[in-house]
């Protein structure tokens, strides 16, 4: 197949697209700072500049080498992947298109991380619909490796267990639903014969669903979710240390169970990166354990800091590499 054939979402008007998306980013990202500004304010900012000098350059470093290794990990699970699903690319070029992607972390829905589909076919030929399940199953492995998290978390800690368990629970449910070939091929079928038009677009999707059963074995899924759950930890771990270093130590486990619980109650808000939802859910959960405010806020806004905006700079770093090695892919590819 020529690189010329292959259809994928980000073919025309890149760069308005990108231009966009960097003004987005860069509104999110104020309102952000406004928005802990304001807290801070409203708590006193003696007592949170008076937390936040509590940390000292090894601190940061070390918040941010918890974070490299999260994201690292879940960078060569990528690369698992892919390869189980066929695509002939190195685990540079594949960490490098996820590390890349984190450039749209902040776009609406995070669909703007789907520009990995679109290196990966200007390097292979592969069409949207045969790269798709790499996404869907990154995407559901993180779900269940957080779920699974929280689970360990509410029985070993005893508190807020039936919530935690029942949220635990919802999301393996939702991962497993959407890994599983059979039941999204009975849902595509179901639709096309419901909708009857569309035939091209029900063809796509059932070829993503036949191609997600190179990916969904338990030979591939075991070190899969293995990468993710060492991921996430090291950087529920990262928030422990921090709140630790602030004089507000409740515990390693409690600490991954907000953590993680904040995250994911970001994401089920739909907000670009969680914005809001995560920052909420967290001062909140540290509430109700007792940390006071002046600490809540500042451990709040430097573990965001840490781990979603230095995500994003990463992938501005990853961003250009990306594009440059997928286009000489593209030009490598044309002349065969």
């Amino acid at each position: 197949m020529r690189h010329a054939d292959v259809i994928h979402p980000f073919s025309r008007n890149r760069r308005a697209f990108w231009r966009r998306d960097r003004v987005f980013m860069a509104a999110l990202l104020i309102c952000f700072v406004v928005g802990l500004a304001g807290l801070a304010a409203a708590t006193g900012w003696r007592e949170t500049w008076a937390q936040i000098a509590r940390l000292g350059p090894a601190q940061l470093l070390g918040l941010l080498a918890l974070s490299c290794v999260n994201y690292l990990l879940r960078g060569l699970r990528w690369h698992v992947l892919a390869r189980r699903l066929g695509l002939p690319l190195s685990v540079e070029r594949n960490v490098i298109h996820f590390l890349g992607g984190f450039a749209m972390i902040v776009t609406p829905g995070r669909v703007g991380e789907l520009v990995r589909m679109r290196w990966i076919a200007r390097e292979t030929g592969w069409s949207f619909d045969r790269t798709a399940p790499l996404a869907l199953v990154d995407r559901a492995a993180d779900l269940a490796a957080m779920a699974a998290i929280l689970a360990v978390v509410a029985m070993a800690t005893a508190t807020g267990g039936k919530m935690a368990l029942a949220v635990a629970a919802a999301g393996l449910l939702a991962a497993w639903i959407v890994t599983h070939p059979p039941l999204l091929r009975a849902l595509v079928t179901g639709l096309h014969a419901t909708i009857g038009r569309m035939p091209r677009l029900f063809g796509r999707a059932r070829r993503a669903a036949r191609a997600m059963e190179r990916v969904v074995t338990p030979r591939a899924m075991l070190p899969v979710m293995g990468l993710g759950l060492l991921g996430w930890l090291a950087e529920g771990y990262a928030f422990h240390l921090l709140l630790a270093w602030m004089g507000a130590d409740i515990g390693v486990m409690r600490a991954i169970g907000i953590f993680v619980f904040a995250t994911l109650a970001g994401g089920l808000t739909g907000a670009p990166g969680g914005l809001g939802g995560a920052e909420a859910a967290m001062i909140g959960l540290l509430a109700l354990e007792g940390v006071p405010m002046e600490t809540a806020l500042p451990a709040t806004a430097i573990i965001r800091a840490t781990t979603l905006w230095f995500a994003l700079a990463m992938g501005l770093v990853a961003f250009p590499l990306a594009e440059r090695q997928s286009k000489r892919g593209r030009d490598v590819l044309e002349a065969d």
